[in-house]
């Protein structure tokens, strides 16, 4: 992106403080020897060209949804970290995002294009565009293979009971930077209030259940 908002300051769990409930995931040690140390980069990428554009662009250079890992980079997440397989809050639940989310996904994004252009984080233009639903399933894949490959994660963002589509997180590498990760997130314009919970949550969730010592997540008002 051209515009990078400033680093937030992550969500600590004081003392008693409840925290959202993980879908099948234990705490994890969070002990300074198991953080994540920055990764190098190393040699050409699979073009020759010496490194990998942060976003994937397609063939007349548009930039789509969000991919931003560089594949020539040391390994994103520790190979012993147990990868979050959701995160449940009262208000919204996170599970990883795929193929079979693409009806739900594309009517969630294509009906709040100029909400989520507003929102903290995407203010280049560049996502959301125009998209058919083919393609779109497409991004959806290659997020699948992100996650399973354990380059990146994106989490599809449902509402509790009715298991609509409500939003998304990232979670990716941020190349040539002093952190660790970057995160983004949006919500649909019809859910506009759920911005800050879920910014609060994934913020609380990073800190106390992922690997990182510093991410790049645009702090809400």
């Amino acid at each position: 992106m051209s515009v990078r908002p400033a680093r937030p300051t992550l969500a600590k769990n004081p003392a008693g403080r409840r925290v959202p409930h993980l879908l099948g995931v234990r705490a994890r040690d969070r002990s300074p020897q198991r953080g994540l140390q920055r990764p190098r980069l190393q040699g050409p990428d699979e073009d020759g060209q010496g490194r990998r554009f942060w976003f994937r662009r397609h063939d007349k250079g548009d930039v789509a949804r969000p991919t931003f890992y560089d594949r020539s980079r040391d390994e994103f997440v520790p190979s012993d970290f147990d990868v979050p397989r959701g995160l449940e809050t009262s208000e919204f639940v996170l599970e990883p995002l795929g193929p079979e989310h693409n009806e739900l996904d594309y009517d969630a994004w294509t009906s709040s294009i100029g909400h989520i252009a507003a929102t903290p984080g995407f203010p280049d233009g560049s996502w959301p565009r125009e998209m058919t639903r083919d393609e779109n399933r497409a991004d959806l894949q290659r997020h699948a293979d992100d996650f399973r490959t354990r380059k990146g994660f994106t989490y599809t963002v449902l509402d509790p009971a009715s298991r609509d589509v409500i939003g998304c997180v990232y979670i990716y590498p941020l190349p040539d930077s002093d952190h660790d990760a970057l995160a983004l997130s949006w919500v649909r314009a019809s859910h506009a209030q759920l911005d800050t919970p879920l910014w609060r949550a994934v913020s609380e969730w990073l800190a106390s259940d992922w690997p990182f010592g510093s991410v790049k997540y645009a702090p809400r008002a």
